[in-house]
């Protein structure tokens, strides 16, 4: 499964590659830091709203 549409937080360097985890919370992933990008505000909006909805519902801390 592909992680294109994830919005992810830096977590630490796992040698040559970037561990994120999704700003909902889940399960981290590895990525080549050449493969990375900033999300834009509306992306980091729409995960935020995301993750203060599934809060709401018990699914997160």
């Amino acid at each position: 499964m592909g992680h294109a549409d994830r919005v992810g937080e830096f977590r630490g360097l796992a040698g040559s590659y970037w561990s994120l985890r999704p700003v909902c919370g889940g399960t981290e992933w590895e990525a080549e830091p050449e493969h990375l990008r900033a999300a834009d505000p509306a992306e980091r909006m729409h995960a935020e709203t995301a993750r203060c909805n599934a809060r709401s519902r018990g699914e997160v801390l």
